[in-house]
């Protein structure tokens, strides 16, 4: 009842136009997107056909085989899964959260869900991927962080944003960027400053969007290096490259 009377007021006072079609946003549990393109995202169920490892999407209907896409063999996280397509609402609401730290309840949701329905259930500790000191400085706070401590707070695991930094600033990967191109934005761009308390962990390595997963990568690789026995890793969005 009072969720109603808010929505009411909100869209009399204030309205929210939907960022992916500009019709009215009916509930402040949508954020920026209305529920009708909510419908038409692709958001995970578990029925449908990924990579194993990368969580790249073949198919919406789901296979009893496990199939690879052979781009994600040298990347060295383990298990990469997403809470949907980076398409309609969901794309929209993952740039929105690049600049306003705020996940509102269906986004929140669907990242809890995607845990859920995900074999990570056996990790130790929840990483953030970092942000530079420059782009943490200009947007005040790193929206992965934001995540990461939203599945922290669901599971009880602990939460880590001190053992991973990145210390070389890098430009934002782009969907039109190859995956070369993505792979030398990241090199030796991470570092673990506490080794100690990553060796014999089970890491989740929280992140907004995958694209390549040449940043997943490039964090796994020196958290294994100092001692991480697992490292999987969770997104909000898994882009569709071509």
């Amino acid at each position: 009842m009072l969720n109603a009377l808010q929505n009411s007021l909100i869209s009399l006072i204030y309205p929210q136009y939907c960022h992916v079609c500009d019709s009215c946003v009916e509930s402040i549990d949508n954020g920026v997107a209305c529920s009708a393109c909510w419908t038409g995202t692709l958001l995970f169920s578990g029925s449908e056909m990924l990579c194993r490892k990368c969580g790249a999407f073949f198919n919406e209907s789901g296979v009893t085989t496990e199939l690879y896409c052979h781009q994600c063999e040298d990347h060295f996280f383990d298990t990469a899964r997403a809470a949907g397509i980076y398409e309609k609402a969901l794309a929209v609401s993952a740039v929105h959260l690049k600049s306003q730290p705020f996940v509102p309840v269906y986004l929140k949701k669907a990242l809890l869900a995607a845990f859920d329905r995900s074999q990570f259930s056996s990790t130790t500790l929840i990483i953030p991927v970092p942000l530079s000191r420059k782009r943490q400085s200009e947007r005040g706070f790193n929206q992965a962080e934001v995540l990461a401590s939203i599945i922290s707070k669901h599971t009880s695991i602990k939460l880590d944003v001190a053992s991973l930094a990145r210390v070389r600033h890098t430009p934002m990967h782009r969907v039109a960027m190859d995956k070369k191109a993505r792979e030398l934005t990241v090199v030796n761009a991470f570092e673990v400053p506490r080794p100690k308390l990553i060796a014999g962990q089970k890491v989740l390595l929280v992140d907004d969007i995958f694209t390549s997963g040449a940043t997943a990568s490039a964090c796994a690789k020196v958290l294994k290096k100092h001692g991480a026995l697992e490292v999987n890793v969770l997104t909000l969005a898994r882009a569709v490259l071509k």
